[in-house]
């Protein structure tokens, strides 16, 4: 039998049965799920508070073939209410002073919203509203209303209640908006906000625990290693995991092109972070910063960055013609009035060519130690947010690596990078939108998750100003009808209720947090099942990639200091261009041949090896077509591997292991007018 929470056996049905009458009697403040006995109920929840309504037990424990079952928030900011300043979203995610505390606007909001300044700029209108939440909730939260919490801890409650089982907590701020908005009551400092950030996730966790008996009791859990996410899932429960999702992390932001942090900052930063419990992370976001370009947003709102980016910067955005298939977001050319006041006179928001949308800026030699940095801390990297310059090289050295720690959760991610990201062994959320629009976004990506045997996730991204999905109408196709069952057919799920005011995701959208099991419905019957199965399989899935990562090992390198010959070398009275600066180690040394076409290097390993990748570090002079050729004895040799779309960069060569003491690298055709140069090879077994 499952023991109870507090090491009593389960009571007699018939008792069950009156404890049951008695506490309905009592209308408890928790709603229908307090009058549920077992693990998932609370010894004593505060009262008053949100009501959860749902009914049953949370599943637990792992499918017929050992795996979590669950869906899986990538990307959520439950803290957000700290960070910018600590006034631009208005609320908290919980409180020791309770409910009315928590769910209350901010205080310049009072008394009809007029200076609700951020909240006018992101929904339009004149940004008035009833500032009451507890318990009226007359206008807030809301699908459109970007300003106000939608984090309450029993709304997140419920969507663990309907099947959620991983939630990513990004920590984010953004020192720029917390500089030029009105109200703040703390420092502007990213790493001050994401410290403090993680800090209340933790003492969320403390407050949950508290209403379950004590500490490791409550659903909520924050886990550190793909074990404890799994076990906890075991158990019923919620693995959290901590993100970060900010501009300038470990102070890299650039002024003037001239980066403002070194590769000290940068070790000291991670490590703090790790120390923090956080496992996964974006390296630039919404501004250029001294270690990645960003893609860029759209309308009024990216002319609004755009000026942010001036401000933080000193530059605006620069743009180029892309170099292949994928491409960043169109800047916004819509006028941003409130944003464009704060550029000093005479400074103005550059036009830019409509067809010309690259971000001149991709990963920086920073940016590639930070991304080095955190595969050797076994962290994942977030690509979304990345100018497909910097997502690109990303890309690149990933791939040259084997490292499968590689995450876009919530659609900003060029959808040309998927497979490339899949094949790495990474996981792909979709942003929260509609479900008529989410169903065919992953209907049209599902042979690719059937090709690579993985599921799917969402990224809610509740308050992070995003916008959410509206409502369908009552009276619209499909229609959600409360109450419904769980994906798991485990419990009931009806309509929420906070205070008096009652949701109904058709009516009013998915309005905050508690409404995730309600819209996963929607999309049900919109989509149908098969999309739902993906993001029950999410999940696992996430953890797998998670998993893969702590596991990684960097692979031996064989060519490291080899004997390496070459058809020619280039000469140079001031350095050397030999071919043993290919295997030297030192990046910033290198080969360089002749200035034609058929031209190779040669590496001799010492012994005969299994050989099964190649790396190559292009210099600017690179091979468009050329071969990986092998041989044991330096006179027969066979093709491994070939190209003729080589494009430079960071190539990784894969192909079935061959035994070979030589491998050539054998130029067939060159990119450019130059010959064909290399900083580093690398020859690897695995």
């Amino acid at each position: 039998m499952t023991p109870h929470p507090h090491g009593r056996r389960r009571p007699l049905a018939l008792l069950v049965l009156l404890l049951g009458m008695v506490a309905m009697a009592l209308g408890p403040a928790s709603g229908a799920s307090a009058a549920d006995p077992g693990w998932w109920n609370p010894a004593a929840r505060p009262a008053p508070d949100s009501q959860i309504n749902v009914t049953g037990e949370p599943f637990k424990g792992t499918d017929a073939q050992g795996q979590v079952r669950g869906f899986v928030d990538a990307h959520d900011h439950i803290m957000s209410n700290e960070g910018f300043g600590g006034r631009l979203i208005c609320g908290k995610a919980f409180s020791e002073l309770g409910v009315a505390d928590a769910l209350k606007d901010c205080p310049e909001h009072y008394p009809d919203g007029s200076l609700a300044v951020f909240d006018f700029i992101t929904k339009g209108g004149d940004g008035k509203h009833d500032p009451d939440g507890w318990p009226t909730f007359k206008d807030w939260p809301a699908h459109d209303s970007l300003t106000h919490q939608q984090n309450y801890y029993a709304w997140i409650e419920r969507a663990w209640r309907g099947g959620q089982r991983v939630l990513v907590n990004d920590l984010v701020t953004n020192g720029v908006i917390c500089s030029v908005y009105f109200f703040k009551d703390r420092s502007c400092d990213e790493m001050t906000s994401i410290r403090l950030q993680a800090q209340k996730t933790y003492d969320m966790q403390a407050y949950v625990d508290k209403m379950y008996g004590g500490t490791g009791k409550g659903w909520f859990r924050i886990v550190t290693d793909s074990a404890q996410a799994r076990e906890v899932i075991a158990q019923g429960k919620l693995a959290v995991i901590l993100g970060v999702e900010t501009s300038e992390p470990f102070g890299c932001k650039m002024i003037l092109d001239v980066s403002q942090c070194s590769k000290a900052d940068i070790d000291r930063g991670l490590d703090e972070l790790h120390r923090l419990g956080v496992r996964s992370m974006f390296l630039c976001h919404k501004f250029d910063n001294a270690l990645c370009g960003v893609r860029f947003d759209e309308g009024a709102l990216g002319t609004a960055i755009n000026v942010g980016q001036f401000l933080s910067t000193g530059t605006f955005w620069q743009t180029e013609q892309c170099k292949g298939p994928q491409h960043d977001n169109p800047i916004g050319l819509a006028a941003a009035p409130a944003a464009q006041k704060e550029l000093p006179a005479g400074v103005s928001v550059p036009r830019y060519a409509s067809g010309v949308q690259c971000n001149t800026r991709g990963l920086t030699d920073l940016g590639e130690y930070a991304v080095r940095g955190m595969m050797k801390r076994k962290m994942m990297l977030e690509v979304d947010h990345m100018s497909v310059k910097a997502a690109g090289r990303a890309f690149d050295i990933l791939e040259s690596e084997s490292y499968p720690g590689v995450i876009s959760s919530h659609s900003w991610m060029d959808m040309d990078w998927l497979e490339r990201l899949y094949k790495l062994g990474g996981f792909a959320a979709q942003y929260m939108n509609g479900s008529e629009a989410f169903s065919a976004e992953a209907k049209r990506t599902d042979a690719l998750r059937d090709k690579y045997g993985v599921g799917y996730g969402y990224g809610t991204d509740m308050n992070g100003v995003g916008g959410w999905p509206g409502p369908r109408g009552a009276t619209a196709p499909n229609a959600v009808k409360y109450p419904f069952r769980s994906v798991d057919g485990g419990s009931v799920i009806d309509r929420q209720t906070s205070g008096q005011r009652t949701w109904d995701l058709n009516t009013d959208g998915a309005s905050h947090y508690g409404l995730v099991p309600d819209w996963i419905e929607d999309i049900r019957l919109v989509g149908g099942q098969g999309v739902v199965d993906d993001l029950f399989r999410g999940a696992e899935s996430y953890l797998r990639t998670w998993g893969a990562s702590e596991k990684h090992k960097a692979g031996v390198n064989l060519a490291a200091g080899a004997a390496a010959s070459a058809s020619s070398s280039e000469w140079n009275p001031f350095t050397s261009y030999a071919p043993g600066r290919a295997v030297d180690g030192d990046t910033g040394s290198r080969w360089a041949s002749d200035w034609s076409d058929d031209q190779w290097l040669q590496i001799d390993l010492g012994s005969a090896n299994l050989v099964s990748r190649v790396t190559l570090d292009w210099e600017a002079a690179y091979g468009k077509a050329y071969r990986i050729e092998v041989s044991t004895d330096g006179t027969n040799w066979q093709t491994a591997w070939s190209t003729t779309t080589g494009d430079g960069g960071l190539d990784t060569a894969r192909f079935a292991g061959v035994t070979a003491r030589q491998v050539r690298i054998h130029g067939v055709q060159r990119g450019t007018k130059w010959g064909y140069s290399l900083h580093e090879v690398g020859v690897y077994s695995s």
